[in-house]
């Protein structure tokens, strides 16, 4: 039996399409308000018989800290697939994603430990990566000294890794992978799919920070062949091209039919707004559209490589362009 957390997210339902190709006996954890049909929506990209793969999951309604109901969960289970997160950057929500990212996978851990599964993938981020010099070439090397200036989301991820390795000293054989900005259809209200909604409402601004973007499937195909390897104990990022957004949102627009962002953002026009962004959501009880944490990342220039993943799987990514045409034709074939 296979066990994938935070199937209804982005990774998570990619994860279970293919995993299901291969496997009749998956079980995937939701939460109770969790919306199963965007699961659904995401098998429809691919066939056009969703149905007959979506009823082969086998769902449990589970909280990542609800010991009770995770045990339920684990019944007869031989590989995990932690995907299963929240992703915020806005400081209101920083207990929760302690709660759920750091305590929620040391439930996970426990369990996998006391169930002697066979292996445990988990899905981190490059934001558990040391932040070098501005650009700077980082890989899985480069380990954080400090926690200072790190984003509440940078410091769960890599409290949460910490306790993926710990399962590693307790004898469960782990694979780690670090994406980048992941993009993939299904999910325009979250995540990097806020930036394909935005272009396609006529985003006016673009910054020149730089970072690293890979497309869900890379990602998913690269987890599935290190749970089926012999791989264990090691962490990946993965990247498929060290991008700016300017040059991603022209990509997008293009691929939209959309005009492109003309308005660049700098530092200090930046500066402003992210401060007048936290009051506005202090006043108004919201979720910042911009903080001090998103402004940082879209200004500066941290690019990473994937050599490593490349080297061990002779792995080959999909271009930054072709996955981000694929979710324009996607955004032509389905309504959100």
């Amino acid at each position: 039996m296979i066990l994938v957390t935070g199937g209804t997210g982005l990774v998570g339902s990619h994860l279970l399409y293919h995993l299901l190709l291969e496997n009749d006996s998956v079980r995937a954890i939701h939460q109770r308000n969790s919306d199963l049909n965007a699961v659904k929506r995401v098998f429809q990209l691919y066939v056009d018989d969703a149905d007959r793969l979506f009823n082969k999951i086998r769902w449990v309604e589970a909280s990542l800290n609800d010991i009770t109901e995770l045990e339920k969960a684990f019944e007869n289970v031989r590989y995990v697939y932690h995907c299963a997160a929240i992703i915020s950057f806005a400081s209101k929500d920083y207990q929760i994603m302690r709660k759920v990212n750091i305590h929620g996978t040391t439930n996970v851990v426990n369990l996998c430990i006391s169930n002697q599964v066979d292996k445990l993938c988990f899905v981190s981020s490059v934001a558990a990566i040391e932040n070098g010099a501005e650009g700077e070439l980082m890989d899985e090397t480069d380990n954080w000294n400090n926690a200072i200036d790190k984003s509440g989301y940078a410091i769960t991820k890599y409290g949460a890794e910490m306790e993926v390795w710990r399962a590693s000293q307790e004898g469960i054989p782990v694979v780690i992978v670090n994406p980048g900005v992941i993009l993939g259809s299904g999910f325009l209200q979250k995540g990097s799919g806020t930036l394909f909604s935005n272009v396609q409402k006529g985003l006016k601004f673009y910054t020149e920070g730089i970072t690293g973007f890979v497309g869900v499937q890379d990602v998913v195909k690269v987890m599935m062949r290190l749970m089926a390897s012999t791989v264990i104990n090691e962490r990946y990022i993965l990247i498929s091209e060290n991008l700016s957004y300017k040059n991603v949102l022209f990509m997008m627009a293009d691929a939209l039919g959309k005009q492109r962002p003309k308005i660049r953002i700098n530092k200090l026009i930046s500066a402003w707004v992210w401060r007048l962004e936290f009051l506005r959501s202090k006043i108004s009880l919201s979720t910042p559209l911009l903080t001090k944490y998103t402004a940082k990342s879209a200004l500066s220039n941290h690019p990473y490589t994937a050599q490593k993943i490349k080297n061990e799987l002779n792995f080959e990514f999909e271009p930054i362009k072709s996955a981000i045409e694929r979710v324009a034709r996607d955004l032509d074939s389905q309504t959100y």
